[in-house]
């Protein structure tokens, strides 16, 4: 997955202004290395994140190409980490999950919209992408475009399961909090059970608490009880039992590879790193009920004729 955009940036890591003088930024990673290094007592993830963010800006031409909003690529084109999957030329010939709806999409327009309110009302954006503009947005858009990415991410690797597989992306619910996605980002039917998904990006590790997820970028989230709010929704429209409610997050982020934590109506709930999802997916979650041959076709039939996407 590319650098989410909610990461923080060099300066922010080493405490300075993006416009801080070279002097300016070098007694200000001499002065953290000496704060975090674990011989004298400091973090060593903080360690590695000054180290990482001084190979970043440390020198001009490093600061010159990470001030061109180089970042968040993985070449020298900014945008490319961001394409839409629309955007990508599919090089892999093996057969693939069936998939219907777009992932990702009702996010991006959800992005898109705020960036433009944000900027305000005549003013031009030429690429609403761009590295620079998206690190100068408010913190809560650059997450709309992070889920964006998550959605997408998940998305390639749910497509990567195989023809046993159905998928069906931003399926409208008529549950959960106003004001969060009125949507299931991925619903996934297969051997190992009938999951709901939802990708999620908030920048930092979160922890778990009472069978939900916590953490200072939650803002009071509850992500487990609104996922579960709207899989019982679908389920109930649709006249199926889902097997496993799962929010997905980007390696690191989450307590451990998979960590259950508990259950909601006979399914069973998880946080799953994004690296460890496909495995999760074909072996089916611990303690949850699989669904195979005949029963799967019916699952799948009714699904198809009870789902709406957003």
């Amino acid at each position: 997955m590319p650098e989410s955009p909610l990461s923080s940036t060099p300066y922010e890591v080493l405490g300075v202004a993006s416009a801080a003088s070279d002097d300016e930024l070098r007694r200000a990673f001499r002065q953290l290395l000496r704060q975090t290094h674990p011989d004298t007592g400091g973090d060593v993830a903080r360690f590695h994140a000054v180290q990482v963010a001084w190979e970043m800006v440390g020198t001009p031409a490093a600061r010159a190409a990470y001030d061109r909003g180089h970042p968040f690529a993985t070449s020298d084109d900014p945008r490319e980490a961001w394409a839409t999957p629309q955007e990508r030329v599919r090089t892999d010939s093996r057969p693939t999950a069936r998939s219907f709806g777009h992932p990702g999409g009702w996010s991006r327009e959800y992005y898109l919209d705020h960036l433009r309110e944000w900027a305000g009302r005549g003013v031009a954006i030429p690429d609403p992408y761009d590295a620079q503009l998206v690190r100068s947005a408010p913190r809560e858009i650059r997450h709309l475009l992070a889920n964006a990415l998550a959605e997408e991410a998940t998305a390639r690797q749910l497509a990567g399961l195989g023809i046993g597989f159905t998928v069906w992306h931003d399926v409208a619910s008529d549950a959960g909090t106003p004001g969060l996605p009125p949507k299931i980002d991925h619903i996934v039917l297969g051997p190992g059970g009938l999951m709901a998904l939802q990708s999620e990006d908030w920048g930092e590790p979160v922890g778990v608490k009472r069978g939900d997820l916590i953490g200072s970028a939650l803002d009071g989230e509850r992500p487990m009880h609104e996922l579960s709010l709207r899989a019982r929704s679908v389920a109930k429209r649709a006249r199926v039992t889902f097997t496993g409610l799962i929010v997905v997050l980007p390696d690191g982020d989450a307590p451990s590879g998979v960590e259950v934590l508990g259950s909601s109506r006979r399914a069973v709930t998880a946080v799953v790193e994004h690296s460890r999802l496909p495995g999760v997916l074909r072996d089916g979650l611990p303690g949850a009920a699989r669904i195979n041959g005949s029963e799967l076709f019916e699952v799948r039939t009714r699904l198809q004729a009870g789902i709406r996407h957003i």
